[in-house]
């Protein structure tokens, strides 16, 4: 479980084919030391484990399914991600509850800039909007946002100075691809509603 509160930014150093899957060397001196094998870490969202440890990178599998659903398989070496290790008990809760498992890739349809201040339209599959509501959270590529505008195949989001340069959501340009995860309650409303309906 993660808060989708960006700890720091990592770099992507190798990404290795291990057919059927990729391993993915990331370089975050900040949090190799504390990290160890077996741990969850979000990267870009996604919740990975760690395989490797070295003296400033994490080392990561990810399998086909990952590879295909999320855009982690499309990263290259020197690629940003963001990173966020996973919540422990008693830690405080900045952003809301972020399960790591990505429901959708997303597309940047339009970006408006206001000086250091930003809107973003992204474009996303219809039944993911069921799961949105305005003011409601939505996770982009691990990061913790507010819906503005909820339409039925996108949304928007208003992003402040400092997301902006402390994750990657800053240098998205017009057609880049991100991990969506939409609110853990939502979910779980649309699935009663959706029991409820059956005859």
């Amino acid at each position: 479980m993660f808060t989708g509160l960006v700890e720091r930014l990592g770099e992507v150093q190798t990404v290795l084919a291990e057919p059927p899957g990729k391993r993915l060397a990331i370089r975050v001196a900040q949090l190799a030391a504390p990290a160890s094998v077996g741990d969850s870490i979000a990267v870009n969202g996604c919740c990975l484990t760690v395989v490797e440890v070295g003296s400033v990178c994490v080392t990561f599998e990810a399998g086909p399914e990952t590879l295909r659903c999320t855009n982690l398989g499309r990263i290259q070496e020197g690629d940003q991600v963001n990173i966020e290790r996973s919540l422990r008990i008693g830690d405080q809760l900045g952003g809301h509850f972020v399960t790591g498992h990505v429901d959708a890739v997303g597309q940047l349809e339009r970006r408006q800039d206001d000086a250091a201040w930003s809107s973003f339209w992204f474009r996303v599959p219809a039944e993911l909007t069921r799961q949105m509501a305005s003011k409601g959270c939505i996770a982009v590529d691990g990061v913790s946002l507010t819906l503005v505008d909820v339409e039925p195949e996108r949304f928007s989001v208003a992003l402040i100075p400092h997301t902006l340069s402390v994750t990657t959501l800053g240098q998205l340009q017009t057609g880049d691809e991100v991990n969506l995860e939409t609110d853990l309650m939502a979910k779980y409303v649309e699935q009663q509603l959706a029991w409820k309906r059956r005859p």
